[in-house]
C-alpha cells in the first residue's frame, strides 16, 4: 500500500495505476445475494477489505475526496445521477394546447367565415364595398385571438416546468447522505457519491446507491420495493452484505462500500430496462397500426415477455423521471409478471379507493362547479345559436317570403356561421376556464412564499388541505420543545441531586461506569462539539443522547478515549433503540467475559433491574418496594417538571466463574443465544436515572392558542411518560384548567378502543378521541390507529381533517394516512419525507401555523377569483343571450368577449392570487369539508353585481344612442363597421368588471375593499395595465376589435359607471346575507358527502362508466384540460392511480426520483401495506431503530 497516494487522510489511485475492477466486475457482484454475494467476494476478491484496496479506499478513512480523486471517480464509475426526462419543448407545449376543444371550434367556424368572406356576392345581397372587405377582419381576428391564447397558455406551462425543476433542483441538492471522507463524517448531497465511497448507513435510510457491508449494528432492511417481500431483511457482513439503492433501513447502523452508482445501480438498471421498453412500446404502437398479424406473430415469438408486462404498467402510470438522484425505490421488472391477471380485479378496486381518496377538499368542489357551470354554460351557448337560427329563418322565408336560392347560399351560410360563432363564443365566456389557472398560481405562489415561512411544500394540495384543517396531532420533542436537551437532575449511588454532582466525590467503581456506559452505549454519531466562542456546544445526532454525552462533559470527562479504546466495529453486539423496547443495548468484550450497557425510559429498565448500585459503587438487591420508591420518590418529582427520564444499566457476563466476585455477575453459559434479547436485557444492574429538559419553544403557547381560537384541536402525541407529557403540554396551553380533557398513555388508549376480541372499535374510538388532548407512551401503532380513527369518525357533521407530524421511518402511515403530513426537516429520516406532504425546514410548531394561513389564504383566493368570475360570466352570458332573443345579434362581439374572458380572466386570477394572507384568517373556524364553496355571502354580491351591470347593458342597448345622442348600432348587418354604441356598452362593460375586481378582494362582508392593498403590488399593476391596455383597445382597436374611438364625454361616463360598482358594493354589503335563502348555497352539500364517502371515484377513474365522459367532456369545452396540466407539474406528473391507499401520498418527493418501481410493484402484485392492521405482521416488523440517528429521540417521540 505504500504506493497508494494519501491526500491527508483517505486514498486516492496513483496516476501509474488503475483500479483493480471495472463497472462491469461491480455489476456482476451485485447480481448475487444474500450469503451467495458474501460468498463470491470472497472466493473472488478475498472479502470486502480486498475490495477496498482495489478500490484505492479505506473502510476507516475512506477516500481523500480530493477533487481529482473524485473526478478520477466519476468518469471510470459513473456519477450517481439518473439522467432525467428531457421536458417539453415549447412548441410541444403549443400542441398540447391548441388540442383544446373549444380552440379547434373556433379555429373551424373563424376558418368558414374567413373563406366565405372572400366568396363573391352577387349585387342583390347588398351591402357596401366597405361591408364585405371587412368581412375578413372578423374571422382573422378570432384566430389571432386563439393564436395569442395558445401562446400565453403555452408560455405559462413552460413557465411553471422550468420554476418546477428548479425547485426541485434546488431540493435534491439539498438531500444528504454521510460518508467518511480523509478520515472525517460528512454530510454530501446524494448526487455526489461516487464509487469507493465509505457510506455509514443508519436507521431511517433510504439508501442511494449499491454497496457492501463492511460493519453493521443489528441491521435491519426493507427491500419490499425490490422483491415485493414485506419482510425486513436482516443484513451481516458474512450473513447478507448486499445493500441495494432504493431501499430503506429499518433498524440498526452500519458502513457500507458504495460498489455501484447512477444508471449502474439496481435502481438505474431498472429506469433503463423500463425505459427501454417504453420506447419498444412506442413502437410497437406505431407497428400495429401497419400490421396487426404481422404484431401479433413477432410478439409470439417475443424474447423479454417480463419486459412487455413491464411495458403495460409503465403506460398505465405515465411516469416523469424529473429527479437526478438515484436513491428511489426500485422494483425488479421480472417480479410482475405473476399473479398481474389474477389480481386485476383487485387492482381495479385500489385504483378506485385511491382516485377517492386522492382528491383534496378544494379540487372536489372545483370539479362539482365546473360540472354545474360547463351544463348552463352549454345549454345557454346552444339555445342562443338555436333562437338566433330559428329566428332568422322565420323572418326571412317566413314573414318576408323569401327562397334559398343558390346566389343566397354563401350570405345564408356566413349568417349561420356567425350565429354559430357567437354560441361559442358565450360557450367561452360561460365556463370559467381561468379558474384552474388561478388554482394553479395561488398554489405555486403560496408553495414559493411557504418556503420563507419553513414550510416545503411536496404535495401542491396539501397547502389547500391545511386551510381546512380541524385537528393537528403533534410530537413533542423539537416540535413543541426546542430539542435542545441536557441533563439537570441525576440520582446517583442513592442520592437525587438537583445539579451536576461533583464527580470526584462519587466512587471509582461509579465514575467508570457512568463514563463508560454512556460513552460506548451511544450511536458513535452523536457528538457534542464545544463552541469556539464560547457559547452553547454544537449538538450533532441524536438529542437525548447528545445530552448523556454533554452530562460526561460536565462532569470534568471526556467521551472520546473510551470511544478509541472501543471502537464502533469492535462492539460485540448492539441492540438499537426501536418503538417496541423504548431503550439500546450495547455488548462489549471485556477480558472476564461480555458486559451489556442498556439505556432506556427509566420505568422500562427499572423493571428489569434487580439490582442498583450504592454510594460506593457496590450492587445491591433492588427489590420492587425499591422501584416503587425510586418512581414516586425521583422519577415521578422529574417527570413533573417537565423532563425526560433516563435509566442507564449494565451487566456483566463471565465466561469462567472463578472470575465472578460480584452477586449481580452472571455466568454465561455455552449455548448463550445473543439473538434472544429478553434473555440477554434483564436481570440489570441500575447505575443511574437522569432527568433531561427540553425547553418549551417560547414562540408554541401562542402558536397553539392561535390554533384554538382558528377552530383546531392540537393534541400531543409522545413516547415521553404521562406526567412529562402532561407537564409540557400544560405549559404549551394544550392543556387548559377549565376544559374537560384526557391524559393517556398507549396502554390505557390500547384498553378503551379495543373491543373484547381485541380488534379496534370505530365506536369506542369514538369515544376516546373527541376528549384526547395528550397521548402518552405511544407506539407509531398508536399514532397511526388514533390519526385513522378520527378521519373515519362519523362523529362530527362534517369529516375531520387531520394534520400529522412525525420524524421516525414508523411515523410513515401515520403521515401517509393524515390529509396533511408533516416531515421534520432537521431530525427526519428519509423515510418519513417520504411518506410526508409538507416538510418542516425548522422542526417548528410555529411554521405549521403558517402553513394553515397559507392554506386558508389559497381557499380565500381561490373564493375571491370565482366571486369576480362568476360575475362577469353571468353578465356576458345574459347579455348575449337576450342580445340574441331581442335583436339578433350580441352586444358584446366575439372577439370583445375573447378579450374580456381569455385576457382579463388571466390577468385578474394572477392578481386575487397573489393576495398575502393575514392574521385575521386564523380568527375564524375552517371552512369543512361539505361547506359549498360559494358562500352565501358570495352569492349575495355576484347577484347583486350581476343585477347592477346587466341593468346599465341593456339600459345602453336600448337607450343609449338617445342619451349619448349617436347612431343607433342596433340590428347592423353581419360586417358593418363598429360603431359609438356598441363601443360604449363594451367599454362599461369593462370598467364595471374592472371597478368589480377591487369589490372581489373580500368575500366575508368587510367594507373596507382596499384594505391591504398596497401590499399587494401584483394586483396593482395588472389593475392599471389592464386599464390601459383596454384604452388602447378602443381608441386604436377599430374594425379587429369592433370599436369605434369615444370622446372624452363619452369616456368619462363609462369610468363613472364602474366607479359606481364601488358604491353599488357598499349597498350590496348592507343588505343582509340573511336574504339569501340557505338552500341555494347548500345544494351541493349532500352530493359532495357522498362523494367523500362512496361516490367520489366515479368522477376521477380512468376507464369507469359514469360522470367521466361529462367531466372530461365538460372539461375539453372549458379549457380545463390544459391548465390542469400546470398542476399535474407540480405535482410530478405521476399518476398514483396504481397504489393501494396506505401510498395514497407515496407520490415521488421533490427530494428524490419518483418511486416508479415500487408502485408499479405493488401495482402488479397487490401486496398490503406494512401495518399494523396488516393480518399478515408480526410485531418484529414494527421496530423503529434509533441507533446513532440524529433523528432518534430515544425512549420518546418514536
Amino acid at each position: 500500500m505504500a504506493e497508494d497516494q494519501v491526500d491527508g487522510l483517505g486514498m486516492s489511485r496513483p496516476r501509474d495505476a488503475n483500479y483493480g475492477l471495472d463497472v462491469m466486475d461491480l455489476r456482476k457482484i451485485m447480481e448475487h445475494h444474500k450469503h451467495e454475494g458474501y460468498e463470491y467476494v470472497q472466493e473472488k476478491y478475498g472479502g470486502v477489505l480486498e475490495l477496498c484496496k482495489q478500490l484505492y479506499t479505506s473502510p476507516n478513512e475512506g477516500i481523500s475526496g480530493s477533487p481529482v480523486d473524485l473526478e478520477d471517480r466519476r468518469k471510470t464509475f459513473g456519477s450517481n445521477v439518473i439522467p432525467p426526462k428531457p421536458p417539453k419543448t415549447f412548441l410541444q407545449l403549443v400542441w398540447e394546447a391548441i388540442q383544446d376543444v373549444t380552440l379547434i371550434v373556433l379555429i373551424v367556424a373563424a376558418l368558414i367565415s374567413l373563406g366565405l368572406s372572400f366568396y363573391p356576392r352577387s349585387e342583390q345581397e347588398g351591402g357596401d364595398s366597405s361591408e364585405s372587405e371587412a368581412g375578413w377582419i372578423e374571422g382573422v381576428a378570432i384566430l389571432g385571438a386563439v393564436v395569442v391564447v395558445v401562446l400565453v397558455t403555452a408560455f405559462n406551462d413552460y413557465q411553471k416546468e422550468k420554476q418546477f425543476r428548479g425547485l426541485q433542483s434546488k431540493i435534491e441538492h439539498e438531500h444528504q447522505f454521510s460518508v467518511i471522507r480523509g478520515g472525517q463524517d460528512k454530510n454530501i448531497p446524494v448526487g455526489e457519491i461516487v464509487v469507493g465511497d465509505i457510506a455509514q448507513v443508519k436507521y431511517g435510510d433510504l439508501l442511494p446507491a449499491d454497496g457492501l457491508l463492511i460493519q453493521s449494528n443489528d441491521l435491519k432492511v426493507d427491500e419490499s420495493s425490490l422483491t415485493g417481500e414485506s419482510d425486513h431483511v436482516k443484513k451481516g457482513v458474512k450473513t447478507d452484505p448486499m445493500m441495494f439503492s432504493g431501499t430503506h433501513v429499518m433498524e440498526g447502523s452500519g458502513k457500507m462500500l458504495v460498489t455501484a452508482v447512477g444508471v449502474n445501480s439496481q435502481t438505474g438498471i431498472i429506469f433503463a430496462l423500463l425505459g427501454a421498453s417504453s420506447e419498444e412500446g412506442e413502437k410497437d404502437k406505431k407497428k400495429e397500426k401497419k400490421d396487426k398479424n404481422r404484431l401479433k406473430g413477432e410478439e409470439g415469438n417475443g424474447v423479454l415477455s417480463s419486459d412487455a408486462e413491464t411495458k403495460v404498467d409503465i403506460d398505465s402510470i405515465n411516469p416523469v423521471i424529473t429527479g437526478n438522484n438515484s436513491h428511489n425505490n426500485a422494483t425488479n421488472a421480472n417480479s410482475k409478471t405473476g399473479n398481474q391477471g389474477d389480481e386485476e380485479g383487485k387492482d381495479q378496486k385500489a385504483k378506485i379507493e385511491t382516485a377517492r381518496k386522492e382528491k383534496s377538499v378544494l379540487q372536489g368542489k372545483l370539479t362539482k362547479l365546473a360540472i354545474q357551470i360547463g351544463y348552463g354554460g352549454t345549454a345557454v351557448a346552444v339555445l342562443v345559436v338555436l333562437i338566433l337560427i330559428v329566428k332568422f329563418c322565420v323572418i326571412e322565408f317566413g314573414i318576408e317570403g323569401k327562397s334559398w336560392g343558390a346566389d343566397d347560399t354563401a350570405i345564408y351560410i356566413e349568417t349561420f356561421v356567425f350565429y354559430f360563432i357567437i354560441g361559442v363564443t358565450v360557450l367561452v365566456v360561460a365556463v370559467p376556464e381561468g379558474l384552474p389557472l388561478a388554482v394553479t398560481l395561488a398554489l405555486a405562489y403560496s408553495v414559493r412564499k411557504m418556503m420563507d415561512d419553513n414550510n416545503l411544500v411536496r404535495h401542491l394540495d396539501a397547502c389547500e388541505t391545511m386551510g381546512n384543517a380541524t385537528a393537528i396531532c403533534s410530537d413533542k420533542t423539537g416540535t413543541l420543545t426546542t430539542n435542545r436537551m441536557t441533563v439537570v437532575q441525576s440520582y446517583i449511588g442513592g442520592a437525587h441531586y438537583k445539579s451536576t454532582p461533583n464527580f470526584s466525590a462519587l466512587a471509582p467503581t461509579l465514575q467508570d461506569l457512568i463514563v463508560r456506559s454512556i460513552a460506548i452505549n451511544s450511536g458513535y454519531t452523536s457528538r457534542v462539539i464545544p463552541d469556539k466562542d464560547g457559547g452553547l456546544p454544537q449538538q450533532l445526532g441524536n438529542k437525548t443522547e447528545c445530552a448523556l454525552l454533554g452530562f460526561i462533559l460536565d462532569l470534568g470527562q471526556q467521551y472520546y478515549p473510551i470511544r478509541d479504546e472501543v471502537p464502533e466495529e469492535a462492539l460485540f453486539k448492539v441492540y438499537t433503540f426501536n418503538s417496541v423496547r423504548k431503550s439500546m443495548s450495547t455488548v462489549i468484550n471485556m477480558k472476564f467475559g461480555y458486559r451489556l450497557f442498556t439505556k432506556g425510559a427509566s420505568e422500562i429498565v427499572l423493571k428489569k433491574c434487580n439490582y442498583i448500585l450504592d454510594c460506593d459503587g457496590k450492587p445491591k438487591p433492588f427489590t420492587m418496594e425499591d422501584q416503587e420508591k425510586i418512581v414516586k420518590n425521583v422519577i415521578e418529582p422529574m417527570a413533573g417538571d417537565g423532563l425526560r427520564t433516563i435509566c442507564v444499566a449494565y451487566k456483566d457476563y463471565h465466561t469462567d466463574s472463578s472470575t465472578k466476585t460480584e452477586e449481580n455477575e452472571v455466568i454465561l453459559k455455552p449455548d448463550h443465544d445473543w439473538e434472544d434479547e429478553d434473555s440477554v436485557v434483564r436481570n440489570l444492574t441500575c447505575i443511574l436515572v437522569v432527568g433531561i429538559q427540553d425547553p418549551v419553544r417560547d414562540e408554541v403557547p401562542a402558536s397553539i392558542k392561535q390554533c384554538q381560537s382558528a377552530g383546531i384541536t392540537v393534541r400531543m402525541v409522545t413516547g415521553d411518560n404521562v406526567n412529562t407529557a402532561r407537564s409540557i403540554a400544560t405549559k404549551c396551553g394544550i392543556l387548559t384548567p377549565h376544559d374537560h380533557f384526557l391524559v393517556l398513555d398507549g396502554k390505557e388508549f390500547n384498553k378503551r378502543i379495543r373491543d373484547a376480541n381485541g380488534e379496534v372499535s370505530q365506536e369506542l374510538l369514538d369515544k376516546v378521541w373527541p376528549d384526547l388532548r395528550v397521548l402518552a407512551r405511544s407506539s407509531p401503532q398508536d399514532k397511526y390507529t388514533l390519526v385513522k380513527g378520527i378521519i373515519d369518525s362519523k362523529r362530527s357533521s362534517s369529516r375531520e381533517v387531520v394534520a400529522v407530524t412525525g420524524d421516525g421511518t414508523n411515523d410513515g402511515p401515520a403521515l401517509k394516512k393524515a390529509d396533511v403530513g408533516f416531515a421534520m426537516g432537521i431530525s427526519g429520516t428519509d423515510v418519513a419525507k417520504e411518506a410526508s406532504d409538507i416538510i418542516l425546514t425548522d422542526d417548528n410548531f410555529t411554521s405549521i401555523v403558517k402553513a394553515v394561513m397559507w392554506g386558508r389564504n389559497v381557499y380565500d383566493s381561490i373564493a375571491k377569483f370565482l366571486q369576480f368570475q362568476l360575475t362577469v360570466n353571468c353578465v356576458a352570458v345574459m347579455v348575449a343571450f337576450f342580445g340574441a332573443c331581442i335583436i339578433n345579434d350580441s352586444p358584446l362581439k366575439a372577439i370583445q368577449m375573447l378579450w374580456v374572458n381569455l385576457i382579463m380572466d388571466t390577468l385578474a386570477s394572477l392578481a386575487l392570487a397573489t393576495e398575502l394572507p393575514s392574521p385575521e384568517l386564523l380568527k375564524r373556524k375552517p371552512y369543512g369539508r361539505t361547506k359549498a364553496l360559494i358562500s352565501r355571502t358570495m352569492t349575495k354580491n355576484i347577484l347583486g353585481h350581476s343585477i347592477y351591470q346587466l341593468i346599465v347593458v341593456f339600459v345602453l342597448l336600448f337607450a343609449g344612442n338617445n342619451l349619448f345622442e349617436i347612431d343607433d348600432g342596433k340590428y347592423a348587418k353581419i360586417h358593418a363597421p363598429p360603431s359609438q354604441h356598441f363601443t360604449i356598452i363594451f367599454n362599461t362593460f369593462v370598467m364595471m368588471t374592472l371597478f368589480n375586481e377591487i369589490n372581489a378582494r373580500k368575500i366575508h362582508g368587510q367594507r373596507n375593499i382596499f384594505e391591504g392593498l398596497r401590499r399587494n403590488p401584483v394586483f396593482i399593476g395588472i389593475w392599471i395595465g389592464t386599464f390601459v391596455a383596454q384604452i388602447i383597445l378602443v381608441q386604436f382597436g377599430g374594425t379587429v376589435f369592433s370599436t369605434k374611438a369615444l370622446t372624452l364625454d363619452q369616456w368619462f361616463w363609462c369610468v363613472f359607471l364602474g366607479v359606481s360598482t364601488l358604491l353599488w358594493g357598499q349597498i350590496i354589503t348592507t343588505i343582509p346575507t340573511s336574504v339569501i335563502p340557505k338552500n341555494i348555497c347548500k345544494k351541493g352539500k349532500k352530493s359532495l358527502e357522498v362523494e367523500d364517502e362512496e361516490e367520489e371515484e366515479v368522477e376521477e377513474v380512468d376507464g369507469m362508466p359514469g360522470r367521466r365522459g361529462q367531466i372530461l367532456w365538460i372539461r375539453g369545452l372549458a379549457r380545463l384540460q390544459t391548465q390542469i396540466r400546470v398542476v399535474n407539474a407540480f405535482q410530478m406528473d405521476f399518476d398514483t392511480s396504481q397504489l393501494d391507499s396506505y401510498d395514497k401520498r407515496s407520490r415521488p418527493s421533490v427530494i428524490s426520483l419518483q418511486s416508479l418501481q415500487s408502485a408499479q410493484h405493488r401495482s402488479a402484485i397487490s401486496k398490503k401495506p406494512n401495518l399494523a392492521s396488516s393480518p399478515e405482521i408480526d410485531e418484529g416488523n414494527n421496530r423503529s431503530p434509533l441507533f446513532g440517528r440524529q433523528d432518534s429521540i430515544p425512549y420518546a417521540d418514536e
